[in-house]
């Protein structure tokens, strides 16, 4: 007889455990832990000696294709989703980031952005003239905050490091800085002129704030992924816009069209083919 009351305390006690660790709130039925409490696990460390071959690659990633999809929707951020470039701002104004002036010309992170410079770039205040209600007939400068958001960010600059390693004998890759391209459009058209690039952003510095956030999966919302994970496991479409040469030139100054894409395909290939090489000499 005392059988029954055992199991019955049993599931008492095993509901109210159940009910503890869920811990619902307001937007899931169930508290999210794994993804906000995870930490990035850094790179490990690689000898000069073991390094025998480099090549530093820019890739573009276009946040219009599909694929990316994830990188650049929800257009609005919530709780529980956010884009690339809001997880990166949000970092940024924490002062969790250190954003990097001059993009197009310096890509080693000398100047950084001061909070006045940060401030400008994403609450820019535009300023017209309007008819003053008080004094009809005159004008006066109104001014109103016009913020940086993610629907005007539609692709990144990936700056990255392949090499051979030695040691384990395979080629690998690091990912060494970030930039934003925010659309230039044409004042009086509205027509896209083309992409201007905001500031650079240290990789490893970030990957404590992107391992903290997670990327959208419209397959399933219980299997979600960091932004972290996502860069480390190159889940991610991109074309190559520059390799490390002596005259330091992008594809496009020199190749356009079809020609460029087949020169950024001949690049991609020769890393590839190098690691192939390496194996049968």
């Amino acid at each position: 007889m005392k059988k029954p009351n055992v199991l019955l305390a049993c599931a008492f006690a095993s509901s109210a455990m159940f009910g503890q660790t869920l811990s619902p709130t307001p937007d899931s039925f169930y508290e999210k832990q794994n993804t906000i409490q995870k930490k990035s696990i850094p790179y490990a460390d690689v000898r000069e000696a073991d390094a025998i071959w480099a090549k530093r690659v820019y890739r573009k990633i276009d946040l219009r294709e599909k694929f990316n999809h994830s990188l650049y929707y929800p257009d609005v951020p919530t709780l529980s989703n956010k884009s690339l470039f809001d997880v990166i701002k949000q970092g940024i104004l924490a002062k969790e980031i250190y954003a990097f002036d001059n993009p197009v010309f310096d890509t080693e992170y000398k100047t950084k952005m001061s909070q006045e410079d940060l401030e400008n770039l994403f609450f820019p205040i535009d300023s017209m003239e309007v008819e003053d209600p008080n004094n009809p007939e005159t004008f006066i400068i109104m001014g109103s905050v016009n913020e940086l958001t993610s629907v005007n960010i539609k692709a990144w600059w990936v700056k990255e490091d392949w090499f051979f390693n030695k040691q384990s004998g395979t080629m690998e890759v690091r990912i060494n800085g970030l930039c934003p391209l925010k659309e230039k459009l044409d004042p009086t058209t509205g027509e896209v002129l083309g992409y201007m690039p905001l500031f650079w952003i240290y990789f490893p510095q970030c990957q404590p704030v992107l391992a903290r956030n997670e990327v959208f999966n419209g397959k399933n919302d219980a299997q979600r992924i960091s932004y972290d994970d996502l860069f480390r496991k190159r889940m991610f479409s991109s074309t190559i816009i520059r390799e490390s040469t002596v005259s330091d030139r992008s594809i496009n100054s020199y190749a356009s069209g079809l020609d460029a894409l087949l020169e950024a395909e001949r690049i991609k290939q020769e890393i590839f083919n190098l690691e192939h090489d390496m194996w049968h000499q």
